[in-house]
């Protein structure tokens, strides 16, 4: 049992280190374009050591970010920066996410972030979806290659009502 916790363990660390490593060399190899956004590491967390879980579902990894960062852009692009915008457009990612069945927690850091640093819609797309679709591969891969459980893109239409 002991063992057994501790490959597992390891596994999850090990594919940690290597996905948030990779974005973040991407990240730094590009001074205008940020790659890398704190919510990674905690969808690394889900995607490697609860990978069986619904909230760590590729699809809840890829639309919970994008949802949850189209919330907070679209609220900043509407009332500005101010407390109430922050709470709206996590309240309304937190909605969104619920209604599409796509809840990802630490997508919910993501209108903070898009809110608080007046971002704009180019934000949705680099780094956030692209930044999600690279986790959501290599949660894929990796998984896949060690022969550990995990969602693939096939599974996407089996959680209509999972969450």
């Amino acid at each position: 049992m002991y063992a057994d916790k501790m490959k597992n363990a390891l596994i999850a660390s090990f594919g940690g280190f290597i996905c948030i490593s990779i974005l973040a060399y991407l990240n730094s190899m590009h001074n205008g374009n940020l790659w890398l956004i704190p919510p990674f590491g905690a969808s690394m967390v889900l995607a490697m050591a609860v990978h069986e879980s619904p909230l760590a579902h590729p699809k809840n990894i890829l639309f919970g970010h994008i949802f949850s960062a189209l919330s907070g852009v679209f609220l900043y692009s509407l009332i500005g920066f101010s407390f109430l915008s922050i709470g709206l457009a996590v309240g309304l990612a937190i909605f969104v996410m619920m209604i599409t069945n796509t809840v990802h927690p630490p997508a919910g850091a993501n209108p903070i972030i898009a809110v608080m640093g007046a971002k704009g819609f180019e934000f949705i797309l680099i780094p956030v979806a692209v930044g999600a679709l690279f986790i959501v591969i290599f949660a894929i891969i990796y998984n896949k290659l060690l022969k550990r459980k995990y969602f693939s893109f096939k599974d996407w239409s089996h959680l209509s009502d999972s969450n």
